[in-house]
Protein backbone atom coordinates (compact mmCIF):
# COMPACT_ATOMS: atom_id res chain seq x y z
CA UNK A 1 0.00 0.00 0.00
CA UNK A 2 1.45 3.35 -1.05
CA UNK A 3 0.21 5.96 1.41
CA UNK A 4 0.99 9.62 0.80
CA UNK A 5 -0.17 12.21 3.31
CA UNK A 6 -3.79 12.37 2.21
CA UNK A 7 -7.30 11.65 3.45
CA UNK A 8 -7.69 8.12 4.70
CA UNK A 9 -11.12 7.43 3.23
CA UNK A 10 -10.23 6.77 -0.42
CA UNK A 11 -8.02 4.33 -2.30
CA UNK A 12 -6.98 3.05 -5.71
CA UNK A 13 -6.78 -0.67 -6.47
CA UNK A 14 -3.97 -0.92 -9.04
CA UNK A 15 -3.67 -3.92 -11.39
CA UNK A 16 -0.23 -4.16 -12.96
CA UNK A 17 0.54 -5.10 -16.56
CA UNK A 18 2.75 -7.84 -17.93
CA UNK A 19 0.61 -9.86 -20.32
CA UNK A 20 -0.86 -11.86 -17.42
CA UNK A 21 2.42 -13.80 -17.25
CA UNK A 22 4.79 -11.33 -15.56
CA UNK A 23 4.89 -8.06 -13.66
CA UNK A 24 4.68 -7.53 -9.92
CA UNK A 25 4.14 -5.09 -7.11
CA UNK A 26 7.82 -4.13 -7.35
CA UNK A 27 7.90 -3.62 -11.12
CA UNK A 28 5.04 -1.12 -11.00
CA UNK A 29 5.76 0.60 -7.72
CA UNK A 30 7.25 3.74 -9.28
CA UNK A 31 4.27 4.30 -11.60
CA UNK A 32 1.79 3.63 -8.82
CA UNK A 33 3.70 5.97 -6.49
CA UNK A 34 3.47 8.78 -9.04
CA UNK A 35 -0.26 8.23 -9.51
CA UNK A 36 -0.69 8.16 -5.74
CA UNK A 37 1.11 11.49 -5.41
CA UNK A 38 -0.84 13.40 -8.07
CA UNK A 39 -4.19 11.98 -7.00
CA UNK A 40 -3.47 12.35 -3.27
CA UNK A 41 -4.87 8.85 -2.87
CA UNK A 42 -3.61 5.64 -1.29
CA UNK A 43 -2.76 2.90 -3.79
CA UNK A 44 -2.98 -0.84 -3.28
CA UNK A 45 -0.95 -2.70 -5.95
CA UNK A 46 -2.34 -6.20 -6.28
CA UNK A 47 0.06 -9.10 -6.82
CA UNK A 48 -2.50 -11.26 -8.60
CA UNK A 49 -1.74 -14.82 -9.71
CA UNK A 50 0.00 -15.19 -13.08
CA UNK A 51 -0.19 -17.61 -15.99
CA UNK A 52 0.79 -20.20 -17.06
CA UNK A 53 0.72 -21.62 -13.53
CA UNK A 54 -2.54 -19.78 -12.87
CA UNK A 55 -4.44 -19.19 -16.13
CA UNK A 56 -7.78 -17.45 -16.60
CA UNK A 57 -9.81 -16.75 -14.50
CA UNK A 58 -7.27 -16.63 -11.64
CA UNK A 59 -6.29 -12.97 -12.14
CA UNK A 60 -9.93 -11.91 -12.32
CA UNK A 61 -10.82 -13.89 -9.21
CA UNK A 62 -7.99 -12.16 -7.35
CA UNK A 63 -8.95 -8.65 -8.45
CA UNK A 64 -12.59 -9.16 -7.52
CA UNK A 65 -11.57 -10.57 -4.15
CA UNK A 66 -9.24 -7.63 -3.50
CA UNK A 67 -11.95 -5.09 -4.31
CA UNK A 68 -14.44 -6.85 -2.05
CA UNK A 69 -11.80 -6.95 0.70
CA UNK A 70 -11.38 -3.18 0.51
CA UNK A 71 -15.12 -2.78 1.03
CA UNK A 72 -15.94 -5.57 3.46
CA UNK A 73 -12.76 -5.78 5.55
CA UNK A 74 -11.23 -2.31 5.24
CA UNK A 75 -14.53 -0.44 5.31
CA UNK A 76 -14.16 1.65 2.16
CA UNK A 77 -17.21 3.19 0.54
CA UNK A 78 -17.25 2.00 -3.11
CA UNK A 79 -17.67 5.62 -4.19
CA UNK A 80 -14.31 6.34 -2.59
CA UNK A 81 -12.57 3.63 -4.59
CA UNK A 82 -11.05 3.60 -8.07
CA UNK A 83 -9.72 0.63 -10.03
CA UNK A 84 -6.76 1.33 -12.31
CA UNK A 85 -4.34 -0.68 -14.38
CA UNK A 86 -1.99 -0.77 -17.34
CA UNK A 87 -1.76 -3.11 -20.34
CA UNK A 88 -3.09 -6.51 -19.21
CA UNK A 89 -3.95 -4.80 -15.93
CA UNK A 90 -5.96 -2.24 -17.89
CA UNK A 91 -7.96 -5.00 -19.51
CA UNK A 92 -8.31 -6.68 -16.14
CA UNK A 93 -9.64 -3.39 -14.76
CA UNK A 94 -12.53 -3.46 -17.23
CA UNK A 95 -13.11 -7.18 -16.73
CA UNK A 96 -13.25 -6.60 -12.97
CA UNK A 97 -15.86 -3.88 -13.38
CA UNK A 98 -17.98 -6.14 -15.57
CA UNK A 99 -17.68 -9.06 -13.15
CA UNK A 100 -18.54 -6.90 -10.14
CA UNK A 101 -21.57 -5.49 -11.93
CA UNK A 102 -22.74 -8.95 -12.95
CA UNK A 103 -22.42 -10.13 -9.35
CA UNK A 104 -24.41 -7.18 -8.04
CA UNK A 105 -21.47 -5.61 -6.19
CA UNK A 106 -21.45 -1.82 -5.84
CA UNK A 107 -19.06 -0.34 -8.40
CA UNK A 108 -16.22 2.12 -7.75
CA UNK A 109 -16.35 5.82 -8.49
CA UNK A 110 -14.35 5.45 -11.71
CA UNK A 111 -11.62 3.48 -13.45
CA UNK A 112 -8.34 4.33 -15.18
CA UNK A 113 -6.88 2.25 -18.02
CA UNK A 114 -3.40 2.83 -19.45
CA UNK A 115 -2.87 1.16 -22.84
CA UNK A 116 -5.44 -1.50 -21.91
CA UNK A 117 -5.21 -4.92 -23.56
CA UNK A 118 -8.89 -5.65 -24.04
CA UNK A 119 -9.00 -7.93 -27.11
CA UNK A 120 -7.09 -11.19 -26.66
CA UNK A 121 -8.52 -12.33 -29.99
CA UNK A 122 -6.26 -9.71 -31.61
CA UNK A 123 -8.79 -8.44 -34.16
CA UNK A 124 -7.80 -4.76 -34.13
CA UNK A 125 -6.57 -3.20 -37.37
CA UNK A 126 -3.81 -1.38 -35.49
CA UNK A 127 -1.98 -4.69 -35.04
CA UNK A 128 -1.21 -4.39 -38.75
CA UNK A 129 -1.21 -0.64 -39.31
CA UNK A 130 1.03 0.16 -36.32
CA UNK A 131 3.34 -2.83 -36.70
CA UNK A 132 6.32 -0.77 -37.84
CA UNK A 133 5.70 2.06 -35.37
CA UNK A 134 5.52 0.03 -32.17
CA UNK A 135 8.99 -0.71 -30.75
CA UNK A 136 7.61 -2.34 -27.64
CA UNK A 137 5.12 -5.11 -28.49
CA UNK A 138 4.95 -7.61 -31.36
CA UNK A 139 1.93 -9.58 -32.61
CA UNK A 140 3.74 -12.81 -31.76
CA UNK A 141 4.12 -11.65 -28.16
CA UNK A 142 0.41 -10.89 -27.92
CA UNK A 143 -0.49 -14.32 -29.25
CA UNK A 144 1.97 -16.06 -26.94
CA UNK A 145 0.79 -14.26 -23.82
CA UNK A 146 -2.87 -14.76 -24.72
CA UNK A 147 -2.43 -18.50 -25.18
CA UNK A 148 -0.72 -18.89 -21.83
CA UNK A 149 -3.42 -16.91 -20.05
CA UNK A 150 -6.46 -18.28 -21.85
CA UNK A 151 -5.66 -21.96 -21.99
CA UNK A 152 -8.78 -23.43 -23.60
CA UNK A 153 -10.92 -20.36 -22.93
CA UNK A 154 -12.56 -18.61 -25.89
CA UNK A 155 -10.45 -15.49 -26.63
CA UNK A 156 -13.69 -13.52 -26.97
CA UNK A 157 -14.91 -14.47 -23.50
CA UNK A 158 -15.93 -11.04 -22.13
CA UNK A 159 -14.29 -11.69 -18.76
CA UNK A 160 -10.97 -12.38 -20.51
CA UNK A 161 -11.37 -9.95 -23.41
CA UNK A 162 -13.62 -7.23 -22.00
CA UNK A 163 -13.89 -5.51 -25.37
CA UNK A 164 -16.69 -8.02 -26.01
CA UNK A 165 -18.54 -7.27 -22.76
CA UNK A 166 -21.73 -5.34 -22.16
CA UNK A 167 -20.63 -2.00 -20.71
CA UNK A 168 -24.00 -0.80 -19.48
CA UNK A 169 -23.84 0.66 -15.99
CA UNK A 170 -20.06 0.93 -15.71
CA UNK A 171 -18.54 3.95 -13.95
CA UNK A 172 -16.63 6.75 -15.74
CA UNK A 173 -13.49 5.63 -17.56
CA UNK A 174 -10.20 7.42 -18.19
CA UNK A 175 -8.33 5.72 -21.03
CA UNK A 176 -4.83 6.75 -22.13
CA UNK A 177 -2.99 5.18 -25.06
CA UNK A 178 -0.08 6.00 -27.36
CA UNK A 179 -0.68 6.48 -31.08
CA UNK A 180 2.26 4.17 -31.91
CA UNK A 181 0.82 1.08 -30.21
CA UNK A 182 -0.24 -2.04 -32.07
CA UNK A 183 -3.07 -2.36 -29.54
CA UNK A 184 -4.25 1.21 -30.10
CA UNK A 185 -7.57 -0.17 -31.35
CA UNK A 186 -8.08 -2.00 -28.06
CA UNK A 187 -8.48 1.45 -26.50
CA UNK A 188 -10.37 3.23 -29.26
CA UNK A 189 -12.91 0.43 -29.68
CA UNK A 190 -13.31 0.15 -25.91
CA UNK A 191 -14.01 3.87 -25.69
CA UNK A 192 -16.48 3.77 -28.58
CA UNK A 193 -18.44 0.79 -27.28
CA UNK A 194 -18.50 2.10 -23.73
CA UNK A 195 -19.81 5.48 -24.91
CA UNK A 196 -22.49 3.73 -26.94
CA UNK A 197 -23.56 1.97 -23.73
CA UNK A 198 -23.93 5.31 -21.96
CA UNK A 199 -20.64 5.27 -20.06
CA UNK A 200 -18.74 8.51 -19.49
CA UNK A 201 -15.37 8.11 -21.23
CA UNK A 202 -12.27 10.30 -21.35
CA UNK A 203 -10.03 8.96 -24.13
CA UNK A 204 -6.60 10.54 -24.55
CA UNK A 205 -4.44 9.40 -27.48
CA UNK A 206 -0.87 10.61 -27.11
CA UNK A 207 0.88 11.28 -30.38
CA UNK A 208 3.92 9.07 -31.10
CA UNK A 209 3.84 7.57 -27.61
CA UNK A 210 4.48 3.89 -26.94
CA UNK A 211 2.83 1.25 -24.78
CA UNK A 212 2.31 2.40 -21.18
CA UNK A 213 4.43 5.49 -21.81
CA UNK A 214 3.49 6.76 -18.35
CA UNK A 215 5.99 4.28 -16.91
CA UNK A 216 8.89 6.26 -18.41
CA UNK A 217 8.46 9.39 -16.32
CA UNK A 218 12.21 9.88 -15.90
CA UNK A 219 12.70 10.00 -19.68
CA UNK A 220 9.71 11.70 -21.31
CA UNK A 221 7.78 14.84 -20.33
CA UNK A 222 4.70 13.31 -21.95
CA UNK A 223 4.76 10.67 -19.23
CA UNK A 224 4.52 13.31 -16.53
CA UNK A 225 1.72 15.05 -18.44
CA UNK A 226 -0.19 11.80 -18.72
CA UNK A 227 0.17 11.06 -15.02
CA UNK A 228 -0.95 14.59 -14.14
CA UNK A 229 -4.08 14.13 -16.26
CA UNK A 230 -4.80 10.89 -14.41
CA UNK A 231 -4.58 12.80 -11.15
CA UNK A 232 -6.98 15.46 -12.43
CA UNK A 233 -9.47 12.81 -13.53
CA UNK A 234 -9.34 10.96 -10.22
CA UNK A 235 -9.70 14.08 -8.09
CA UNK A 236 -12.79 15.12 -10.06
CA UNK A 237 -14.44 11.77 -9.37
CA UNK A 238 -14.05 11.81 -5.59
Amino acid sequence: MITPDIAKDRAILYLHGGGYIEGSITSHQDLAQRISKVSKTKVLILGYRLAPEHPFPAALEDSVRAYEWLINSEGYNPKKLIIAGDSAGGGLTIATLVKLRDQGVSLPAAAVCLSPWTDLAATGESIKTKLHEDPFISPDELIFDARLYLGKTDPKNPYASPLYANFKGLPPLCIQVGSAEIILDDSTRLAKRAKEAGVEVQLDIWEDMIHVFQAFAVLAPESIEGINKIGEFINKKF
